[in-house]
């Protein structure tokens, strides 16, 4: 080993001060760990609320493909290991993290233990900063970063500069948190115990080395900023406090990996998912908003993200797409290819003035709203008022080699029904701004459109509302939880009972509602089995989408029948606390278990926006009932509590004030603060009996042998 010249100062007071935490009091945030054995190896990220995200996992020494640190859509640091060195006892190695003792996971950290040695990592918010603090009654500590994604590695009197492949133009500094002596290690370095750990920045080499010395002064008060601010989103407006303390914990750590995904990546925006969605998707985005930021009381967040993707939308005339709002955005550009971002980017404008009670910033938004629906009704309407599209430009987009694996003609039903809600929701934001030319206009295409939907979509004797229209006008019978999206254009509420229960048996499982029923010929029942099949044939095509569990759920809650629903809620719950990433959901999962198994094989994106925004909104609008609309001066709140639940006290954030909301053995109570609107507070009601819903059971799965598309069997797995 060689010592660095010219690094010989002592740790001071003032860093030991900066970066004191044993001192801090507790916070709700630090009762939530999680502790995850060898065994379980379960996925945990942070972002750094910017550009950057760490993902890894608890225990595997070996660092998956897509795990370490982010920085936009580059990886520039696959992972790192930790050491000791203690001459006294001939300790001189690098820690297993197989081997150690515990590790814990919390909202703001996770911790491993070796019984002599601590390891803490963390992030920070706005700064390309990495904290691993190590503890240890060793003489020195060391860490060693893994070289899987690194073009050169340069030692420097300051520390280790590493240069990212991806990022040639950037540097990683890894130095001692303490201005400390430091010796070459390896490919890593060596430092006393008395540095606590070290410190890794991101930025030109200039940039990394004023970020250590800024986290070297302010490393506490950084530290304790994050902390607070995490802690404030589930004390400040989203306290919940039941009689069953893993919901709790559940609704506790969804906020908060939720909003891990809410960045500034690009102006303001919500990721679709991690590892690999670090990227704004419209459509995602505009669904995660109500979970993300209105019951979460993030009101100004919610404007400043559609005010920034109005600014993006296609003013272009000519374009095949003009009107359209992006349905992905990142740094290497933009895409309008989807059909359903646009919709939902104003019905949700209507939704965070309800919620905040401003209609101010729609002044802003209203030249987008209006060129949306405006290009809609000239380029993209037909005789009969329905949305045309192209086969993949809805949700279910896949496409391989150029192909849709799960076409759905020009006219999909979920379409028409946004399509209808933009129209609603656009002609109510006309009538606020006094443009009662544009309001009366598209009021009237919706009755149009709604007048024709039931008598082209509904197939009253089977319990269907068809998937789609092909292009030739025939109804496709594919049996999809779109139809559950569709129910503002019917008007038979008998029929959507039937439809109801029939999609809860044929497409809702256990572990979630599936994409396509299983008696289709095209049913695939596991995402990834690549013997048999490529997995872009089952990703709309039989594999589990979580975020249609909310609207499934609401369904089922909307007409009486809440413990079904809770089942569903509670086996979510389960999944953010016990398996997959740490305090999240995913983004798929098999509809049928793996051989030898009793639950399924999670898939997609380990921590997926939608699926964790879609649980809170069914938390807060429909079990707990609580619906503001503060453009009509009221918050309707009705509760549908499962018989489990006996007591709840939560607080929201409605407008410029707070709801307190307490339920205790069927009595429900609720005060309105800071904000004048009149509560419509209804009876709490329970499950409900029902004919139509008597007996009503989740979807079961078939033997495995029983599906077409094990027919063929590759000896060489089909791959990516």
């Amino acid at each position: 080993m060689k010592t660095t010249a010219g690094i010989c100062l002592l740790a001071t007071a003032l860093f030991a001060q900066a970066c004191a935490f044993s001192g801090e009091k507790d916070m709700a945030i630090d009762a939530l760990g999680v502790k995850v054995t060898p065994e379980e190896n379960r996925e945990y990220s942070y972002t750094d609320k910017k550009s950057g995200y760490w993902y890894g996992t608890t225990h595997q020494e070996t660092p998956e493909w897509w795990s370490g640190w982010n920085m936009a859509k580059k990886r520039i640091l696959a992972d790192y290991a930790i050491g000791i060195d203690d001459e006294a006892i001939g300790i001189d190695h690098m820690l297993n993290r197989k081997e150690a003792g515990e590790c814990v996971v919390f909202p703001d950290r996770i911790e491993r233990h070796w019984g002599h040695t601590k390891e803490i990592f963390r992030m920070f918010d706005n700064v390309p900063v990495l904290y691993v603090e190590v503890i240890s009654s060793a003489d020195s500590i060391m860490l060693t970063p893994d070289l899987g994604h690194i073009a050169e590695a340069k030692y420097s009197k300051d520390g280790l500069f590493l240069t990212p492949n991806e990022a040639p133009d950037k540097r990683i500094l890894i130095t001692p948190a303490g201005k400390t002596s430091f010796t070459v290690y390896g490919n890593g370095m060596k430092t006393g115990s008395d540095s606590e750990g070290f410190i890794l920045t991101y930025g030109t080499e200039d940039e990394c080395l004023a970020l250590a010395e800024k986290f070297r002064k302010e490393g506490g008060a950084m530290t304790r900023e994050r902390r607070e601010r995490i802690n404030g989103l589930i004390t400040e407006y989203n306290r919940v406090k039941t009689n069953l303390p893993s919901l709790d914990d559940a609704l506790d750590w969804i906020t908060i990996t939720m909003d891990e995904l809410i960045t500034e990546q690009q102006g303001k925006g919500i990721y679709a998912g991690l590892p690999w969605f670090n990227e704004y998707w419209g459509r995602d985005m505009f669904i995660s908003m109500p979970g993300a930021c209105l019951v979460t009381g993030q009101f100004e967040t919610a404007k400043q993200i559609l005010k920034d993707f109005a600014e993006l939308q296609d003013k272009d005339p000519e374009s095949e797409t003009y009107g359209r709002i992006p349905n992905r955005a990142n740094l290497e550009g933009i895409l309008y290819n989807t059909t359903d971002g646009t919709p939902r980017f104003v019905i949700q404008a209507l939704e965070v003035a309800k919620y905040s009670g401003d209609i101010e910033f729609l002044h802003d938004l209203y030249p987008a709203i209006k060129t949306s629906i405006n290009a809609s009704i000239k380029n993209y309407t037909d005789k009969n008022g329905y949305l045309t599209h192209a086969d993949a430009d809805t949700w279910m987009d896949v496409k391989r080699n150029g192909i849709p694996g799960s076409p759905r003609g020009n006219r999909a039903n979920d379409i028409q029904a946004l399509w209808y809600a933009q129209l609603m929701a656009g002609s109510e934001i006309a009538s606020l701004l006094d443009d009662t030319g544009s309001a009366e206009d598209w009021s009237g295409l919706a009755t149009l459109l709604a007048s024709n939907f039931e008598r082209d979509y509904c197939s009253k004797d089977e319990a269907l509302i068809y998937d789609h229209l092909n292009p030739d006008g025939t109804p496709d019978k594919q049996f999809r939880p779109n139809q559950l999206y569709c129910f503002d254009l019917v008007n038979d509420e008998d029929f959507k009972q039937r439809v109801t229960r029939r999609s809860w048996e044929e497409l809702v499982y256990p572990w979630g509602v599936a994409s396509l029923a299983q008696w289709d010929s095209q049913f695939h029942p596991q995402h990834e089995n690549w013997n048999y099949y490529h997995k872009d044939d089952a990703y709309h095509n039989g594999t589990i989408w979580l975020w249609n569990n909310g609207i499934a759920m609401q369904r089922m809650i909307e007409y009486g029948q809440i413990e079904p629903a809770w089942e569903l809620f509670k086996n979510m719950n389960r999944q953010a606390l016990v398996e997959g990433a740490v305090g999240s959901l995913s983004e798929n999962a098999d509809a049928h278990p793996r051989e030898g198994q009793s639950w399924v094989k999670r898939s997609g994106t380990f921590l997926q926006a939608w699926s964790n925004a879609e649980h809170l909104r069914t938390w807060y609008q429909h079990f707990l009932g609580i619906r503001p609309d503060l453009l009509a001066g009221k918050i309707i709140i009705e509760p549908r509590i499962p018989a489990e639940i006996t007591s709840v006290e939560t607080s929201v954030k409605i407008g410029d004030g707070t709801l307190h909301y307490s339920y205790k053995d069927g009595k429900i109570s609720a005060r309105l603060e800071g904000c004048d609107a009149e509560l419509d507070i209804r009876e709490p009601l329970g499950q409900q009996d029902s004919p139509i819903f008597e007996g009503v059971t989740f979807c079961q799965p078939n033997p495995l042998e029983s599906y077409p598309c094990f027919a063929t069997y590759y000896e060489t797995a089909l791959t990516y």
